[in-house]
């Protein structure tokens, strides 16, 4: 490995051991009860250094929806590659995260996955800032997208309605899990049904499912 190779290697490492210090202290006292110098000191890094990968508090907590902002647009180029339409390789790829309860998919009953999954929807300003990182989840998507549709607003469209039934069939997911107490085993048939009807309608729209 070369010098740029170990600079980006260190700088991983001091990214996810600042976030999972972080989270490690949200989860035992509440996001709102741990200051963002308590934070540098439990991660060994000083403040202006800590600023330096996270701009804002609540980035701390949701470096973990950073590394799928791209997924979306990645599975859509690499489908592209094989020769596979981008809802096929959307529902494909969602489908295998639910096989591997991938907790981007909502199901997932690892308890630490659980109590992270409170404290990201129980907390206002973490829920608030989480619409950026979807945001820009959609706008990558709509730029794979537009390679496809041409860019304009069928491709920006096509990732807003997406990007919301991916979030709707995880928060299902999540809720039955966590609300209702099952297991993930147990979720699993209905998660993979429920996918399969939401990407007939993102395919066919929603005319016939309204008329029953």
């Amino acid at each position: 490995m070369n010098g740029t190779g170990l600079r980006e290697l260190k700088k991983r490492r001091t990214y996810e051991a600042i976030s999972d210090a972080a989270i490690a202290l949200f989860l035992e006292r509440g996001f709102d009860a741990v200051s963002v110098a308590e934070v540098a000191a439990a991660a060994e890094v000083s403040k202006p250094t800590l600023f330096r990968y996270f701009p804002a508090k609540e980035d701390l907590a949701l470096h973990r929806f950073a590394d799928h902002e791209d997924e979306s647009a990645r599975v859509v180029r690499a489908g592209r590659e094989a020769g596979v339409a981008p809802l096929d390789a959307l529902e494909r790829h969602f489908l295998a995260g639910l096989a591997d309860r991938d907790p981007i998919t909502g199901l997932c009953d690892d308890p630490q996955v659980l109590a992270y999954q409170r404290l990201l929807y129980g907390t206002p300003s973490l829920e608030t800032r989480l619409h950026t990182y979807m945001r820009r989840s959609e706008e990558a998507l709509a730029t794979a997208l537009g390679e496809v549709l041409g860019d304009g607003v069928p491709a920006r469209l096509a990732a807003g309605q997406i990007g919301v039934v991916l979030r709707v069939l995880a928060l299902e997911n999540w809720r039955r899990i966590d609300e209702d107490g099952e297991s993930a085993d147990a979720v699993y048939e209905g998660a993979v049904t429920a996918a399969g009807l939401a990407f007939r309608q993102l395919r066919h729209g929603i005319e016939d499912t309204l008329r029953g």
